[in-house]
This record gives structure tokens, C-alpha cells and sequence, in this order.
């Protein structure tokens, strides 16, 4: 009877409140903050048109999109393990703005390696402090791989500039295998944890940044690059692979 009670109503409504308006303030605060990096890399290295209007078009997709899943989500509150992935996802703004102002002007190589290695590093911080702190959810695992996924798209895109593009496939073959599941359901099967998939997932990355540097002599930056593509189509054709074979048990 107690449930029923017209305070205890009113009392979960203005909590229910209370953390709705939270979690809008977080979003909110990661668009700010990604404005606040465009505005730092626009007075450093003077960003074009280009870039400006892409970085604008991340950060209002980014609060779009996170804001929306915030509200179909039963999250209490956004929690630590998603604001080191939303500072993740600030500097991934960042790097998408400077690939495409590198299409009208010279790259700032040095903001663009900078700013895609503490990325990186970040993505290592993220999970470790989900699994610390007790606060890991499906909606934070997806952020974070969401995040991800269109960094290694960036910085293929910045790549393929002067390797060819042949290495877009690295950063279509995740977008690839979600269109294709639309059309196969099978493909939506939940995978085993893999340590080779996480591996392979984070040498993306990490090659495609070393490459990107523009360090490393032609031939090698060539295998490099082509040693990431090798080892994400064999990750893909393994997953792919495992989830035709226990379909069927699935449908079940």
C-alpha cells in the first residue's frame, strides 16, 4: 500500500527528473567541450571551412545520438567509464575535423597524431574503469565501440590519401558487416569474448596512427597498412564464421 502512497509517487518522479536532467547536463557538457577543442585547433592551426563545419557536425551528432540512447536506456546515472569515452570521443572529433581540413590545406600532422594517441590511450582507461568501479552496461559497451569504429574510419579515410583506397576497407568493414546483418539476422548473434578480436581491434589503431605519422618509408607504411587490413579481414571472416555455424542453435 505504501507504493501508492501519493508522496512516494511524487518522490520517484522528481527523482526520475532529477536524473534525466543529469544526464542531459553530461551530454551537454561533451558538446561543449567539443566546440571548446574545435575552438583551440581553429586558433592554432587556422581551420578551414572544412573542418569547422565537420567537427560542428560530430560533436551535434554525438549529443544527438548518445542523448537519445541516454533516454531508451535504464542508466541512473552517466557514470565515470562513459565520460572517459565521451573525452574519447571529444578528441575523436577533433581528429575528424583535421582529416578533413586536410583535404584543403596542409595536415598539422603533430595536433593529428597527438590528439588520435591519447585517444587511444583512452580506450584502454575506459573499460578498466567500468569493471573498477561496477558500472559496465550494454550502452557503454556499445559507446565505446561506436567511438571506435569511426576513428579507425578517419583515420583510413586520412590514409588512403597517399596509400590508395584500398585502405578504406579497414574503416568500412565494421559499417560493411552492420549492413549486412540487416539483410542476414544471423549476423546479430552475440560473439564469445575473444582476446584475438580485442587484439586485433586495438592494433587498428595503432598502425593506422603509425602510418599516419608519416615516419615511416613508403614500402613499410605500405605493409603496415596492409598488415591492419590483413589481420581485421581475418578477425571478421573468424567471427562471421562462428556465428553461421551456431546459427541454427540460436534460432532455437
Amino acid at each position: 500500500m505504501a507504493l501508492n502512497n501519493p508522496y512516494n509517487t511524487t518522490l520517484l518522479r522528481n527523482e526520475t527528473a532529477a536524473g534525466a536532467a543529469a544526464l542531459r547536463t553530461e551530454t551537454a557538457v561533451g558538446a561543449a567541450a567539443q566546440l571548446l577543442l574545435l575552438v583551440l585547433l581553429g586558433t592554432a592551426i587556422d581551420l578551414g571551412p572544412a573542418g569547422w563545419l565537420t567537427g560542428l557536425a560530430f560533436a551535434v551528432a554525438t549529443w544527438a545520438v548518445l542523448t537519445r540512447a541516454l533516454q531508451r536506456s535504464w542508466l541512473a546515472s552517466f557514470g565515470a567509464a562513459n565520460r572517459v569515452t565521451l573525452a574519447r570521443a571529444t578528441l575523436v572529433g577533433g581528429v575528424t575535423a583535421l582529416v578533413a581540413d586536410s583535404f584543403e590545406s596542409p595536415t598539422p600532422v603533430t595536433a593529428l597524431v597527438s590528439l588520435t594517441a591519447v585517444a587511444l590511450i583512452l580506450d584502454a582507461v575506459d573499460g578498466q574503469v567500468a569493471r573498477r568501479t561496477g558500472t559496465s552496461s550494454s550502452l557503454g559497451a556499445r559507446f565505446d565501440m561506436e567511438v571506435d569504429a569511426v576513428l579507425i574510419l578517419v583515420l583510413s579515410i586520412y590514409v588512403a590519401t597517399f596509400l590508395g583506397p584500398w585502405v578504406l576497407l579497414i574503416g568500412a568493414m565494421r559499417y560493411a558487416f552492420v549492413a549486412a546483418a540487416w539483410v542476414l539476422p544471423w549476423l546479430n548473434g552475440r560473439l564469445p569474448p575473444s582476446t584475438a578480436r580485442k587484439t586485433v581491434a586495438a592494433l587498428q589503431g595503432v598502425l593506422l596512427l603509425v602510418v599516419g605519422a608519416d615516419v615511416l618509408p613508403y614500402p613499410v607504411a605500405f605493409g603496415a597498412a596492409l598488415l591492419a587490413l590483413t589481420l581485421l579481414s581475418w578477425s571478421f571472416a573468424r567471427d562471421i564464421r562462428w556465428l553461421w555455424r551456431t546459427r541454427a542453435g540460436r534460432a532455437q
